[in-house]
């Protein structure tokens, strides 16, 4: 079983956030990368196998600053040499599809192959309607479930979807859609230029561009993607049919068995084979003491922020793997007694919790949960 770290890339601890605009504050935001690169570091000589980051904007709060995908992914590759780096992920109704498709693709080779994606839809309204890409595009969550804006913005993410897949996979495509056409219908070039026609694909001797495509394809073939944490059924067999792996953040196992089933027959429905365990991913918030009274005590203020700030964008708290190594194993433990998986995704206490407690909680992770899973 391979296990991954993840962070929400929050600047400060709890009394700081309270203070108010925290994520306007440099003083914060340094210390944050700093600590940042140090769990990366203890990460890769540990033994974890990924470390991640979301991508989230206009957090002036401070409690999420992962701003920038390239920027924060290639910074934390630097550190962790060896880990896989989680770009979970690409809020893709705030971008150019094309634009993913070569930025993702570029990563990859920049990091060497070690890039695991995710494409989302995105649930934070106050950002994602300041970088719609598509006009009138809006967030997702219990506040419009099941309505127009949900099924619009269903649709703009699949068509996104189906554009990135076939980008990294042709050397050259037309792609017309309901919200995108690429090239646009009509666009010529207005000049005349030798090297389209000698040595390129797409473009006519009379400057009509009919396809274009990304340069370079990605290095992987192809690039593992995601879905990013869900509690969906609709969106986790979506990806059964598109190949792509959820990582399912639920403590109600039986709706766990119930998933897994449903992804392995719809994945086969559509002609996928999936190896028993890569159906989905499982995964909660980890905090690890020497002693189960120490980490609950540790895990007041993570608790705090979950409740204050996910839980009104309609987030449940995710399974807690909260104790000591023997109880924190245990609790895996169960949950693989009710469904197979190959990969645990565990959010961390890292920026509300200081240096040692974060750096504690991998550590003892690696040397006493990790090899009873191997």
């Amino acid at each position: 079983m391979d296990f991954h770290a993840f962070m929400y890339v929050t600047i400060g601890r709890r009394h700081e956030l309270e203070r108010g605009m925290a994520g306007k504050d440099p003083v914060l935001y340094q210390r944050m990368l700093d600590e940042i690169a140090e769990y990366a570091r203890t990460c890769d000589q540990t033994g974890w196998a990924g470390i991640g980051i979301p991508e989230h904007h206009l957090q002036i709060e401070g409690f999420e600053l992962g701003q920038d995908p390239g920027l924060m992914a290639m910074f934390l590759g630097r550190h962790g040499p060896r880990l896989r780096i989680d770009q979970f992920g690409y809020v893709l109704p705030t971008h150019n599809p094309l634009r993913v498709a070569e930025h993702a693709a570029t990563l990859d080779h920049l990091l060497g192959g070690r890039l695991n994606v995710a494409f989302v839809r995105g649930y934070q309204a106050r950002w994602f309607e300041n970088y719609a890409a598509v006009a009138g595009a809006r967030a997702t969550g219990p506040w419009n479930r099941r309505s127009d804006e949900d099924a619009r913005n269903r649709e703009l993410f699949e068509e996104c979807v189906a554009i990135i897949k076939t980008a990294w996979t042709r050397d050259t495509f037309s792609f017309k859609g309901k919200y995108w056409s690429f090239p646009p219908e009509g666009q010529e070039q207005p000049h005349e230029h030798p090297v389209y026609l000698k040595y390129g694909r797409g473009v006519g001797a009379d400057g009509a561009i009919r396809e274009v495509g990304i340069a370079p394809r990605p290095l992987q073939n192809p690039i593992p993607v995601y879905s990013g944490f869900t509690h969906s059924l609709q969106t986790s067999l979506y990806w059964a049919k598109e190949g792509g792996k959820p990582i399912v953040m639920a403590s109600e196992m039986g709706f766990c068995e119930m998933l897994w089933r449903r992804y392995r027959e719809v994945a086969e429905e559509h002609g996928r084979q999936v190896t028993r365990g890569e159906e989905a991913a499982w995964g909660g918030y980890l905090v690890l003491a020497d002693t189960k009274s120490e980490a609950e005590a540790w895990a007041e203020d993570c608790l705090w922020m979950w409740d204050s700030w996910s839980v009104p964008f309609g987030q449940d708290r995710p399974p807690l793997l909260i104790g000591d190594a023997d109880t924190v194993s245990r609790m895996i433990e169960n949950a693989a007694r009710h469904v197979p998986f190959q990969e645990i995704f565990l959010l961390f206490g890292q920026g509300i919790l200081d240096r040692d407690r974060c750096r504690k909680t991998l550590e003892l992770c690696a040397e006493k949960v990790i090899p009873r899973f191997r």
